[in-house]
């Protein structure tokens, strides 16, 4: 990832927060470094808003902390956003899934899928994803050649998350357009056609659910071991999920089950690059690792902000939220505050403690965070055991991951040598 800008090289029109698509949201040219942006944010409008949509930005962390953690002034529910009472954005209202829903309904949900994701069941699973990480790059590795993104960072965690729902991971590449259609939509929040968003949401959607349709309905007829199965089978109150509510499950866990670890994966490769001191501390003592996982989604946060509604009047930063007004908590701001981190653009692999909010906070803290932390690890531990010389393959600009939220980027070429013997953890001779 590039350096972060300087502050004197924030372009004036920044200065008053000033975009071409929100006042309060980092403007497109500073998507790889928004980070003069947040800085001059924190500073100027901590608590930034947007008349036109009725959009607010927190960029602080104790006020971006508070907005993901209070639940009852801050709320998930897409029922009460603005966005979703406009004409033909039925959609954003019919469909809830984890994130989407507050206490009790939330509790109820995450009860039930939070069993695939306990420490034993994840532990569990270290196996497998060294067995595909080391398989992943068996088939580059003699060439000297890879897309990061394409060979490695994007096919391990969705085969994992497939594999754990039961669906074909060759299914990859349809799995791949659904979760960038749908990270994606956040750019369009903007469109002045609702119509055509909610056209377009509505044909994914559909395209989707026919396809979880077919799954569900043969693990009803044919149980297996598998996550699907125990999501069509489960009870909450002695009652069966619905269809709908099994298919929001489908959709957010094929989506939250790769994305941030894509991006974590992508990231941490730039960054050392970026910073090949950095690089040689890892390389020296592999046990840094967990920490170089740490930092790389504090300096450079896979999901840059979430979105929550403000559930009433709400008070934050000396401003009055109104009631139904969306609010972004800007994580990649909060993890730069320099009253919480010391010298916080200084990419440190050894960064101890790190109270980052990469995984958000509070009750909708991250389901995946300890799935994606092993996939990370395991991955970057294993590149940097069978791969030496890392270089960019060319000079050529990077083009961002779509959706203003996430911070990664769709490709990443690069070239290295083969260590003469590879022992990666797990591997053997």
């Amino acid at each position: 990832m590039a350096q972060p800008a300087k502050q004197d090289q924030l372009p004036p029109t920044l200065t008053a927060g000033a975009t071409a698509t929100s006042p309060v949201i980092p403007p497109a040219t500073m998507r790889f470094a928004p980070y003069a942006y947040y800085t001059a944010m924190r500073r100027d409008r901590p608590v930034a808003h947007d008349d036109r949509y009725h959009l607010w930005s927190v960029y602080r962390y104790e006020d971006a902390r508070r907005v993901l953690t209070d639940w009852q002034a801050f709320s998930s529910r897409r029922d009460i956003l603005g966005l979703a009472r406009r004409p033909g954005m039925e959609d954003l209202r019919r469909r809830q899934s984890l994130i989407t829903v507050d206490p009790p309904r939330h509790r109820q949900l995450r009860d039930l899928v939070s069993r695939a994701f306990t420490p034993r069941a994840i532990a569990n699973l270290e196996a497998r994803i060294t067995a595909l990480t080391n398989q992943m790059l068996d088939a580059v590795v003699p060439t000297g050649r890879m897309d990061l993104i394409d060979d490695l960072a994007y096919p391990l965690p969705v085969t994992v998350i497939a594999e754990m729902l039961g669906v074909p991971s060759e299914d990859r590449p349809r799995f791949k357009r659904w979760s960038d259609q749908l990270v994606g939509a956040a750019d369009d929040l903007y469109m002045e056609d609702a119509a055509v968003l909610a056209a377009a949401s509505r044909r994914l959607r559909e395209e989707m659910d026919t396809y979880f349709c077919d799954v569900i309905a043969r693990r009803r007829a044919e149980p297996r071991d598998d996550l699907i199965t125990g999501l069509v089978f489960a009870e909450v109150e002695g009652e069966r999920l619905s269809d709908d509510d099994i298919l929001a499950f489908c959709a957010l866990l094929l989506v939250a089950g790769n994305i941030t670890t894509t991006n974590l994966i992508g990231n941490a490769i730039l960054c050392l690059l970026d910073h090949p001191e950095q690089q040689a501390r890892v390389r020296a003592d592999p046990t840094l690792v967990p920490t170089l996982v740490e930092e790389v989604l504090r300096y450079e946060s896979p999901v840059q902000a979430v979105g929550r509604v403000a559930a009433r009047d709400v008070e934050l930063g000396g401003q009055t939220v109104p009631r139904g007004d969306l609010v972004l908590a800007w994580i990649g701001s909060a993890n730069r505050d320099p009253a919480i981190f010391p010298d916080p653009d200084r990419f440190d692999v050894a960064r101890t403690p790190n109270p980052h909010l990469a995984f958000g906070h509070g009750i909708h803290f991250c389901l995946g965070a300890p799935l994606a932390r092993l996939e990370g690890r395991i991955a970057l531990a294993i590149l940097l055991d069978r791969l030496q010389d890392v270089q960019r393959a060319d000079s050529g600009p990077l083009e961002p991951t779509k959706g203003f939220i996430l911070h990664g980027v769709k490709h990443l070429p690069l070239r290295f040598r083969a260590r003469s013997v590879a022992q990666a953890p797990g591997r053997e001779r």
